[in-house]
């Protein structure tokens, strides 16, 4: 069985470059940044469509737009400063302070992500005078198509690959060889390789698409689906919480935990696993909550003259 070898350039486009004082510079749109766009226009129009029917009542075009911008900002400052905090070895910060926004690179945290965007909304809610979670249960159904573009820009990366694997569908990362003759080839040859199938035994779960898969379309169907009509508050905040932390939990034990960290007990329990924990207990408490929470009911915007 020869397998999928991964040759996807990370680069989407490539700028004419420029020299500016003695350095040459070559600019580039990047897939990962794309997806990222993608990934904000979605949530969006989403959310306008929302917001247009009543779904966050006394709140106007201007004041969503606010909302998407500082959330916006809370996912790439929260991702980008976790990530580095918590995956990457602190010595970045004296040998490497620039690499803190080379978000191109890859290297975004969910869990970083999260609280960002969970500041920007309190902050948000405090003063537009809404209750936290209400503003949370109106941006919870908006986020998994984010999810489902940063991971598929997670395997145009070839990052975050997972674990070996014979399995029909598995993939072929060259960044995923890792050891033996064939580590340090350029990838025509490797490309020449697999095509051969000598690379087969370097085949892994494509672990970027089965995230893609549970916490952006999965997700996605469920969470807008219930979110169709009011729920009580707490109730969708609850089961994004529940379902992301579940879904990352499971993902994790076929995915290779970041060579830096490894595992870190157990001989499986992954920085991933760790940190989903607390949104799985976050959920069911929330779920909980929900039961005697009241329903925030649309109010329709008036129509202009």
């Amino acid at each position: 069985m020869t397998h999928y070898f991964h040759d996807i350039d990370p680069i989407a486009l490539h700028l004419p470059g420029f020299s500016l004082f003695g350095t040459h510079y070559q600019p580039a749109i990047h897939w990962y940044g794309v997806m990222y766009l993608l990934a904000f226009l979605a949530a969006w129009w989403l959310g306008a469509r929302r917001v247009r029917a009543g779904r966050l009542p006394g709140v106007d075009a201007q004041s969503y737009g606010d909302l998407m911008f500082y959330a916006m900002l809370g996912v790439v400052l929260g991702g980008r400063i976790w990530y580095m905090l918590t995956y990457v070895s602190p010595s970045w910060i004296i040998h490497d302070p620039g690499a803190i926004v080379r978000v191109w690179d890859g290297g975004m945290s969910f869990h970083g992500g999260l609280l960002g965007v969970l500041t920007a909304c309190w902050w948000w809610s405090r003063k537009h005078r809404l209750h936290f979670f209400d503003t949370m249960d109106f941006i919870a159904p908006l986020v998994p198509p984010g999810l489902f573009f940063g991971r598929l820009g997670n395997f145009i990366n070839g990052e975050l690959w997972g674990k070996l694997s014979d399995a029909s569908w598995a993939v072929i990362f060259p960044k995923g060889i890792i050891s033996g003759p064939y580590q340090n080839l350029d990838a025509e040859q490797l490309r020449a390789l697999a095509h051969q199938g000598a690379l087969d035994a370097w085949a892994r779960h494509p672990s970027q698409l089965y995230e893609a898969a549970l916490e952006g379309l999965t997700m996605f169907i469920v969470l807008f689906t219930f979110s169709a009509t009011p729920r009580k508050r707490y109730a969708v905040s609850g089961w994004f919480a529940l379902l992301y932390g579940s879904f990352r939990f499971l993902v994790e034990f076929v995915r290779v935990p970041d060579e830096q960290l490894g595992y870190l007990a157990f001989g499986w329990l992954t920085m991933g696993q760790v940190q989903s924990i607390p949104l799985v207990v976050m959920g069911l408490v929330l779920l909980w909550m929900s039961r005697k929470a009241p329903v925030l009911e649309p109010v329709q915007p008036a129509r202009q003259g």
